[in-house]
């Protein structure tokens, strides 16, 4: 006899990244400066990287298109399709032009602060593994949030 069980959560601490910050602004212009372009065209990416964004339509359905420009002359496409979002508490995307990976974006307020949390989840251990090693994932995220700290300085 076979038995048939529903996993109701599936374990992905194998497969994700998880990174996390506190910044000293306000949660709604935190949230301002990672959902309007003319802001994430200046901040977004690990150190040295620019950007060049086409669409970026906020929304669940909408799609952000932009090219990563790296300091060595690399151009990166990348094309993000949102599915979720609640202003200004959580922003829900996949990053589908690969590596695959789905990111749940948390913004919570804590003292006129903005605790940031980003956790992306890829598709497989090996998917995981390769951005880490190609893309320097891990290091990538935490330079991104760095340039996030020095650009709400900047705007604040």
């Amino acid at each position: 006899m076979t038995e048939n069980k529903v996993k109701l959560a599936e374990d992905t601490a194998n497969r994700e990244i998880v990174t996390s910050r506190v910044f000293d602004a306000p949660r709604d212009l935190v949230w301002e400066v990672w959902t309007e372009p003319e802001h994430v065209a200046v901040w977004w990416g690990p150190n040295g990287f620019k950007n060049t964004i086409h669409e970026m339509d906020v929304r669940p359905g909408g799609v952000w298109q932009f090219i990563m420009h790296g300091p060595d002359g690399t151009d990166y496409n990348n094309k993000i399709v949102f599915s979720e979002i609640l202003k200004p508490e959580k922003l829900v995307y996949t990053h589908v032009s690969g590596p695959i990976f789905e990111s749940t974006v948390t913004f919570e307020e804590i003292d006129g602060k903005t605790k940031v949390t980003m956790r992306a989840v890829f598709e497989s251990v090996d998917v995981l593994e390769y951005a880490i090693k190609q893309f320097s994932a891990v290091e990538g995220a935490k330079q991104t949030f760095g340039r996030l700290a020095d650009y709400l300085e900047k705007v604040k």
